[in-house]
């Protein structure tokens, strides 16, 4: 397994070389750059420029994450605002401009050399039906037919709503004979969906396992982050791996047995009280941990 880091780590903070330099440092074979206006501002040519010269010069293959914040949240952006850019809105309007959105961000891809970008299908409440099936199916081809020529590989992450589990997802790539799209699996917030130890005795399969094998080979990347899970009420905590309750072993025999690597990227929750040494060392426990000889 490839190890990565996203710039997450650091999403309060204006995004510089020093920062990429620190994640670098800390063993990252790949960076996942957090597309935000506060953060990497994709809209600024010459901070677009700035981060492309580092790749350049830098042996770290670069990752795009989808934009989360239309441009009038980002001014009002603190660590507890929800969300708002939504690919699948049953708002026309809104669908459009988080489509716009989300290219105006692809376009840094003419200078940063993403290889590719992560796709939020949906908010939190969205519902699975045959709405959300079409419009998903609609932004994914749109914006595919936009990544496509600039090197990008959409990847579809599985979140906490209805729409976006591993197996609706799967779905839409069939449906949509979606042939150059892959997966991103969250396993964060697959542990936040995972279905209790009651469910588990009485023979319910991990949602864990399934998600494997329903991604199979299209699995390209791995967000690596812990949680206590649905039922402790303190939400999708972002930790690093090991301060929750992740079965990280039965991540380490899929990640394995599977034919070709995933990169495993680190989405931990940003702290501006640690030093980037910190940082360093967390990753390199966290990727043990998933290879099956951490703590």
């Amino acid at each position: 397994m490839r190890h990565g880091i996203s710039t997450h780590v650091f999403f309060p903070q204006r995004l510089t070389s020093a920062l990429l330099d620190s994640l670098r440092d800390a063993g990252a074979e790949a960076i996942e750059v957090f597309a935000a206006r506060h953060h990497f501002d994709y809209t600024d040519r010459a901070a677009v420029r700035d981060v492309a010269t580092w790749f350049r010069s830098n042996d770290v293959a670069p990752t795009l994450h989808m934009p989360l914040f239309t441009a009038e949240d980002e001014a009002i952006w603190s660590r507890h605002t929800a969300p708002t850019i939504n690919l699948i809105s049953m708002q026309k309007s809104t669908r459009i401009a988080s489509m716009d959105e989300v290219k105006r961000a692809l376009e840094a891809a003419e200078q940063v050399p993403f290889t590719s970008c992560v796709l939020h299908p949906g908010l939190r409440d969205d519902e699975w039906d045959t709405r959300a099936i079409d419009d998903s199916m609609t932004a994914i081809e749109h914006l595919k037919a936009f990544a496509g020529p600039l090197g990008v590989k959409l990847l579809l992450e599985n979140l906490t709503n209805d729409v976006a589990t591993p197996a609706h997802l799967a779905e839409i790539v069939r449906v949509g004979h979606f042939s150059n799209v892959g997966f991103c699996l969250d396993l964060g917030h697959l542990q936040m969906t995972e279905v209790g130890e009651e469910a588990k005795a009485e023979g319910a399969k991990s949602l864990t396992e399934e998600a494997f094998e329903v991604f199979g080979d299209r699995l390209v990347e791995l967000h690596l982050h812990d949680n206590h899970g649905q039922f402790s009420g303190k939400g999708d905590e972002h930790l690093w791996p090991g301060a929750g309750s992740v079965d990280w072993a039965l991540v380490a025999k899929k990640v394995a047995a599977m034919k070709t690597q995933p990169v495993g990227m680190l989405e931990v929750a940003y702290d501006l009280g640690e030093a980037s040494v910190v940082t360093v060392d967390r990753a390199k426990d966290a990727w043990a941990l998933v290879r099956g000889v951490g703590r």
